[in-house]
């Protein structure tokens, strides 16, 4: 077998409910992460964060990447940034990245290195990620007010998010509790 079929398959196919989260791929690694980033993260999870999103690595090759989204309504991603570059693209609900609206079908690229945030609509957003690389860093630069205000919004948003059963586009529907 050439080495090219061994990195990248001719032609594969892939199922959502087969793909690992971000965290159990591995595909994704943290860089320079500074002290109140990590303590901010640990009180973010504290209050309940994780409940307020559904990652999964559909696709990962040592040269490409597609990952699916879904964060629930107001779910606010910190200002970070990727060694790599990054093609988005809405499927389903909104999302406001700076002054923007995005909806479905639209998108946005941001180069590597540069740093963004947005925050998903009131129905949630999902987004799918495609990158030319398999394993990427990322590096949060969001801050003190940050972290306390997602805090603050995760312990709020509890109950709203456990009613999120089912996904904008309806991609992924969740049983009650799960």
């Amino acid at each position: 077998m050439s080495k090219r079929a061994q990195e990248q398959p001719p032609f594969a196919i892939f199922r959502r409910a087969d793909a690992p989260s971000l965290e159990e791929s591995g595909i994704m690694s943290t860089a320079g992460m500074a002290e109140v980033d990590m303590g901010g993260i640990g009180e973010t999870i504290e209050a309940g964060v994780e409940r307020g999103y559904v990652n999964k690595v559909l696709y990962a090759t040592p040269k490409f990447s597609l990952v699916y989204l879904w964060y629930k309504s107001g779910f606010p991603l910190p200002r970070h940034s990727h060694n790599v570059d990054c093609l988005y693209v809405v499927i389903g609900g909104s999302l406001r990245i700076g002054t923007e609206d995005l909806g479905p079908g639209d998108g946005f690229f941001v180069g590597a290195d540069v740093p963004y945030a947005y925050t998903a609509g009131e129905k949630g957003v999902e987004v799918l990620e495609f990158r030319s690389t398999g394993t990427f860093d990322i590096k949060l630069l969001a801050g003190d007010a940050f972290w306390r205000k997602t805090a603050e919004r995760a312990r709020s948003k509890q109950a709203a998010w456990a009613a999120e059963e089912e996904s904008p586009s309806r991609i992924i529907v969740q049983a009650a509790g799960s």
